[in-house]
């Protein structure tokens, strides 16, 4: 029997995880769920175990990044075959996981649910924002010779070599944890797929990231992606 976990990154969500845990249950029932509270200073971890899921507490924020390869860490060592990441508060319609696990099973290794595919339903975006989700979109292209909708989605799911390899890797900067691993499994010659998700507003409490924290962080991400493409060209040249 394949095993499947749902790793939710969760940070001062009590407020949303009761609505977001019970909605799952209803949704997938058969999945195991492991809620990574990252250094929360509400009853987080208290609301998760309640619930019946999993709850695993860092002692300190370590970012969703630093959450999801904790939660893929625990997959890891506990023999899922498969992971799927979600988030906490509301936005990731639990009926997309289906679509995801589905994608997998025709041969994916990873499937990336998309807000901006074909058949998604309408996600508004700032101009700003989406211009510079366009962009890196195009560098991700330029890279892997694969075109992807969304490149900045966290909704995600993956197959057991992949875990293995995220376990290890996965990049704990914000943007990074989505984009960079994005590369990181392709570079690795992983077969990606997207598939349509629908996004709502949040159920409660409030987004971790403001206008000039998230401009910083497109910048330090693009400083990132473009030293990584550097050092590889240089690796490539110098093999014999």
């Amino acid at each position: 029997m394949t095993r499947t976990l749902i790793i939710m990154p969760a940070l001062n969500e009590e407020a949303s995880l009761p609505a977001t845990l019970k909605e799952l249950r209803e949704v997938v029932n058969d999945h195991d769920v492991v809620v990574i509270d990252d250094g929360s200073t509400d009853s987080t971890a208290d609301v998760a175990s309640r619930a019946g899921a999993v709850s695993a507490q860092l002692p300190f924020t370590l970012g969703v990044g630093g959450a999801v390869r904790v939660g893929l860490l625990y997959a890891q060592r506990n023999g899922y075959d498969r992971a799927v990441v979600i988030d906490a508060d509301g936005q990731h319609d639990p009926a997309g996981i289906t679509a995801l696990l589905d994608a997998l099973d025709s041969g994916a290794d990873m499937a990336v649910g998309s807000r901006f595919a074909p058949g998604a339903a309408d996600y508004p975006v700032g101009r700003t924002r989406r211009q510079a989700m366009r962009f890196l979109g195009a560098i991700v292209r330029a890279l892997t010779g694969q075109r992807f909708s969304d490149v900045t989605s966290g909704f995600r799911a993956f197959d057991r070599p992949v875990i293995e390899l995220l376990a290890r890797e996965y990049p704990v900067e914000y943007l990074a944890d989505t984009v960079e691993a994005l590369l990181l499994v392709r570079y690795a010659g992983f077969q990606v797929e997207e598939v349509p998700i629908s996004m709502r507003p949040r159920a409660a409490g409030v987004p971790s990231t403001r206008r000039v924290k998230l401009v910083i962080n497109y910048l330090r991400l693009l400083i990132g992606i473009l030293g990584s493409a550097s050092r590889r060209a240089r690796l490539r040249k110098d093999e014999p």
